[in-house]
């Protein structure tokens, strides 16, 4: 058993994971609180709410992107609204698990993280390639001048934290024998 105090010190910091674990309890709670949102908005007037936010925020409605957001919202019905709301409280609830679990380093957390993690990078992948090519010029109509840049960023981190969690799965998990 390694008893040497610089060895035991520098097993013992992760701030990596800790930042990893507090970015998956705060999507969790963010989860949680736009689920409860959006479960309360099921039976309401979507076109009216968005178009409220609209004004809130100070967005042209009439803008193509938001007029048809708008037009697409009559076809939602409340069980919809309820599912979407009902599948944002499940992914929410398994990030604070996972998350919680990343923090008190228990070694089922790393594999659950790992999973999640890399579950996403073949779509986030199969979505960068869909469509439009990074580098192409985009309609003007789009949001953002370059949309495939945050999903882009988001598969970046993802890679990167199931290559860190693989790579110092031992050291960070290390239990007493």
């Amino acid at each position: 058993m390694d008893t040497d105090p610089k060895t035991k010190a520098a097993t013992n910091r992760a701030p990596t994971l800790y930042f990893i674990a507090i970015c998956k309890l705060a999507k969790g709670i963010t989860l949680l609180v736009i689920a409860a949102s959006i479960y309360w908005l099921a039976g309401k007037d979507l076109q009216e709410y968005f178009d409220r936010f609209l004004e809130w925020v100070r967005i042209d409605p009439e803008h193509s992107f938001f007029r048809n957001i708008g037009e697409s919202l009559a076809d939602v019905s409340p069980g919809d609204v309820r599912g979407t709301g009902l599948a944002l409280f499940l992914y929410g609830i398994f990030l604070l698990v996972g998350g919680t679990g990343l923090a008190l380093r228990a070694k089922w957390a790393i594999w659950l993280t790992i999973g999640e993690s890399a579950f996403f990078i073949p779509i986030e992948i199969f979505e960068l390639t869909r469509h439009s090519r990074l580098g192409e010029p985009q309609p003007a109509e789009h949001l953002f001048a370059h949309p495939k840049v945050g999903l882009l960023i988001v598969l970046a981190l993802n890679i990167i934290i199931v290559w860190y969690l693989f790579k110092n799965r031992e050291r960070l998990f290390r239990h007493p024998h």
